[in-house]
């Protein structure tokens, strides 16, 4: 049986921005339904690119709902190309760990984080243009159409 830090079990307990935003000014989506976690993230950014809201969707594991929920505490207050910076090792840092099994929770966050920063400019996230690994675990390829 997987080992949990207090903080993570506190987070799946009791998620941090839970919920989404309606007028979002970015939404970035990562993970499968196919195996099992996929989040979206919602962005609300101001003027000067501060974050001033950010919420979450998960549908996954309690590592998923922790990470989803710790990177958005991590992002709020934040200017988005800061965020930018932020990569699955800080989540999991500041989660205090995760075992080795649910990493590619943190990975999920990340890469939703990608996604609503290149939503919010109008780029094409970089994961978007590669064969899309839908479960780490697993190496499930999502099909193509």
């Amino acid at each position: 049986m997987w080992e949990y830090t207090d903080k993570v079990t506190d987070l799946y307990k009791n998620p941090k921005n839970a919920g989404m935003i309606d007028d979002a000014d970015a939404v970035g989506e990562a993970g499968s339904l196919t195996c099992g976690d996929m989040l979206k993230l919602y962005l609300k950014v101001d003027e000067n690119g501060i974050i001033t809201d950010a919420k979450f969707q998960t549908f996954g594991c309690g590592s998923a709902v922790a990470s989803s929920s710790i990177l958005t505490e991590m992002i709020i207050g934040m200017h988005i190309d800061e965020a930018r910076k932020i990569t699955n090792k800080d989540i999991v840092e500041e989660l205090g760990g995760l075992p080795p099994a649910k990493m590619h929770c943190s990975v999920m966050g990340h890469e939703a984080l990608e996604a609503a920063i290149a939503d919010y400019y109008g780029e094409t996230c970089v994961a978007e243009k590669k064969e899309k690994i839908v479960c780490q675990c697993f190496n499930v390829k999502q099909l193509k159409k």
